[in-house]
């Protein structure tokens, strides 16, 4: 499947006239775990393994790669099946997670567990040294030039893996931050990108989930374009993420569990 499609357009100048333009492609992925369906969802039908690796880890389904056994892809023309196949033990773990999940309307100690799956305890991380403030002089141009979907048709979102050099280790696209951003840990994941003086930076603004999946995926320092919310920097430095929001025209801020 392609990631832009053309398609024609009147352009209403002066004088209309029609002209040809990129525009990116979504498709409804479905997501099965040894046989059983766990999720549907829009998304950018580009890196689709990288994404199902990086969603089952920053969705706590599995804790390593290997866990993961197969990944069977059938493709249509507006959707995707994947049929995964996980270890018995993470499958029992998330049959268990999805009974309580189901249970969450039926009564207030459910809802209790399902608070528990939105606000889970997870396990700190190692907290990274802060950047240089020269390794910020034209981020945008350089996620720019990294984003090849994004300079086609724009209307997607960006998460690079960087590392102190300036270099792009990986870069993902996707509709979906949050998807973005799970094909990243999956790309880092799959691929064994991690070092310790790399940095994740997002094109999105920073909410809840994108720490959360900071965290699970053991990813120490994310800069994003937009503002960071009051939540997810309580939850950053209470687990060691440092955030970086890097203004347009302002200085960047950090907030670090250091200070």
């Amino acid at each position: 499947m392609k990631s832009n499609i053309e398609h024609h357009a009147l352009v209403l100048d002066a004088e209309p006239y029609s002209q040809t333009f990129a525009l990116a492609e979504e498709v409804a992925l479905s997501i099965s775990y040894n046989g059983v369906n766990y999720a549907v969802m829009l998304i950018t039908p580009n890196d689709i393994e990288d994404f199902i690796v990086g969603f089952s880890l920053s969705n706590d389904i599995i804790e390593h790669p290997r866990q993961l056994y197969g990944i069977e892809l059938t493709h249509h023309k507006e959707h995707i099946i994947a049929e995964v196949e996980i270890s018995n033990q993470t499958f029992w773990k998330l049959k268990e997670n999805k009974r309580q999940l189901a249970g969450a309307s039926g009564c207030g100690l459910c809802g209790v567990e399902a608070l528990n799956n939105a606000l889970p305890q997870l396990m700190p991380v190692e907290a990274s040294p802060l950047p240089e403030v020269s390794w910020f002089e034209g981020l945008r141009s350089l996620i720019s030039n990294a984003q090849a979907l994004a300079q086609q048709s724009g209307a997607v979102h960006g998460a690079l893996y960087v590392d102190a050099k300036r270099n792009v280790l990986a870069c993902r696209e996707d509709i979906g931050r949050h998807n973005a951003f799970d094909k990243l840990i999956g790309a880092i994941a799959a691929n064994k990108l991690y070092q310790k003086d790399c940095l994740v930076v997002l094109t999105s603004r920073c909410s809840l989930e994108l720490v959360q999946k900071a965290i699970r995926a053991k990813l120490p320092v994310v800069v994003t374009l937009s503002a960071p919310t009051a939540l997810s920097v309580k939850w950053a430095n209470r687990y060691g993420v440092t955030l970086i929001h890097v203004p347009k025209y302002d200085p960047p801020r950090a907030y670090s569990p250091q200070f």
